[in-house]
């Protein structure tokens, strides 16, 4: 968009970014009516955002402070659990990865510099070399408190066609030509970081169409299909996921990415499964909302429906060791991590101390920060990269820890402030 029109929509855009939540994602809808198990699922309304009509001529009022997202605290390699260990190689090879990018900031570029100069993995050499360049920081909540949660996530297979057939009807779709991006920060300097997505209507800026919206039979994003999937649970799951590989029918695999969203708040159908009396808590798994799926086919859609938030995807280069994350580099398997980068750095090693998924059994280990997602919100929160596979779904379908994490920052710089 040109900067003569993003002038001409300043006082619409400043408008809907006053009336956004603190943290800058709407609020999620009240509890849907609750139904018996058996019950078809009720249609929540859509959440509706009304701003004060500010003519062109009047300023907005300051926002109020946001209350601190999380806290850096300075912390020791003795502190951390299980460091004597040291870390693995498949941590070391992310670490490497994250340099890619990280070599040309004056930061991050000495540290990198010397990693790529250590030769091959040695465990005692990699542990002093963490030691010898970086200070951990421990993550606090907002509130001074040290746990948070852990979810897993993973690449997904799913089947497909590059046309649409009988057996293939669920579309992965290309990120629309219609849908606008605009960096509040263009418009206002204190809404640096802030997005708004959405579309023009007549000489209006609209918020874009809702999941509900774009899976209505008259699909308004006809012509935008990249792919065809078999299963539109496996295709929702994916835009969790955020990546993945589609097989076609002649065993060509396909990497798909993410490449934009619709900028709809996420969220949490297990939520709405739990509120409705669907499923308990502990059944509301992966595996155990697709359990429910195969059981309520008539009801799918209506459930989906209830994350507004739509994921449009790429196709990613064939030769990538991994699904590219948000950073730019491919993921690394139970080394890679999804965070809030309003509080920790993309790039950055993380520690993290928590638990093997539905076991108290602990996973401690250096993983790095290189993706984000829609539901990692908040300090003490992360995502752990299971890989691909069977059993990286089976582990990342069931992680719901309780953990905490350390970032390794750079020895001697204070630390970013919170977002």
């Amino acid at each position: 968009m040109k900067r003569s029109h993003l002038l001409y929509l300043a006082p619409v855009l400043l408008c809907l970014a006053s009336c956004a939540t603190p943290s800058g994602v709407p609020a999620i809808p009240p509890p849907l009516p609750q139904h018996p198990p058996a019950a078809p699922l009720a249609q929540a309304p859509e959440p509706f955002l009304a701003c004060p009509d500010n003519s062109p001529g009047e300023t907005l009022a300051p926002s109020v402070p946001e209350p601190p997202r999380g806290h850096w605290i300075v912390s020791d390699f003795s502190q951390i659990p299980d460091w004597s260990n040291g870390p693995p190689v498949a941590s070391w090879n992310a670490f490497l990865q994250s340099c890619r990018k990280l070599d040309t900031s004056p930061l991050w570029a000495k540290s990198c510099h010397q990693a790529e100069e250590l030769g091959d993995y040695d465990e005692t050499r990699v542990k002093k070399f963490f030691e010898d360049h970086f200070t951990p920081w421990q993550i606090e909540n907002g509130d001074g408190s040290t746990q948070g949660l852990i979810t897993g996530y993973y690449e997904p297979l799913l089947h497909g066609s590059l046309h649409r057939s009988p057996h293939y009807q669920t579309p992965l779709y290309s990120p629309p030509p219609d849908l606008l991006t605009i960096d509040l920060g263009d418009i206002a300097p204190d809404l640096k970081g802030r997005r708004l997505r959405g579309r023009i209507q007549g000489n209006h800026v609209v918020p874009y169409f809702s999941r509900a919206e774009i899976e209505v039979e008259d699909r308004p994003l006809a012509g935008n299909e990249l792919l065809w999937v078999d299963d539109p649970v496996e295709a929702f799951f994916l835009q969790i996921q955020g990546s993945g590989v589609v097989e076609l029918e002649d065993g060509q695999l396909l990497h798909v990415g993410y490449a934009d969203q619709n900028g709809h708040p996420f969220r949490s159908i297990a939520r709405v499964l739990i509120q409705q009396h669907q499923l308990t808590l502990a059944q509301t798994s992966m595996q155990g909302i697709k359990e429910w799926a195969r059981h309520h086919p008539a009801a799918v859609q209506t459930l989906l429906n209830q994350n507004p938030s739509f994921v449009f995807f790429q196709i990613l280069p064939a030769d990538l060791p991994g699904p590219l994350g948000t950073l730019g580099v491919p993921l690394t398997g139970q080394a890679s991590l999804a965070v809030d980068p309003r509080v920790i750095p993309l790039g950055a090693p993380v520690f993290i101390a928590t638990s093997a998924p539905g076991t108290d059994q602990p996973l401690h280990r250096l993983m790095m920060a290189q993706d984000t997602g829609g539901a990692i919100r908040g300090a003490v929160r992360a995502d752990f990269f299971w890989g691909f596979g069977t059993t990286a779904e089976h582990q990342a379908g069931r992680m719901k820890q309780e953990g905490q994490l350390w970032v390794l920052y750079p020895r001697g710089a204070s630390p970013p402030e919170t977002r």
